[in-house]
């Protein structure tokens, strides 16, 4: 069992386990900026929430 390093929840991580089966997070796009002081492996919550905010237009500012 892993531990997200963003929440701290556990989770299964196939790469992190030793397990032979691709990761879960392999089906999740690629390209994904992650923080530079992300270190580790976050739960799929955290990563389907920051894959969200990532495909969500800039805010516009204000006139």
């Amino acid at each position: 069992m892993s531990h997200c390093t963003r929440c701290g929840a556990p989770f299964s991580c196939a790469m992190a386990d030793g397990d032979s089966a691709p990761c879960w997070c392999t089906a999740l796009p690629p390209a994904v900026a992650v923080p530079q002081e992300a270190v580790g492996c976050w739960c799929p919550a955290c990563l389907r929430a920051h894959i969200a905010a990532q495909d969500q237009p800039p805010a516009a500012a204000p006139p």
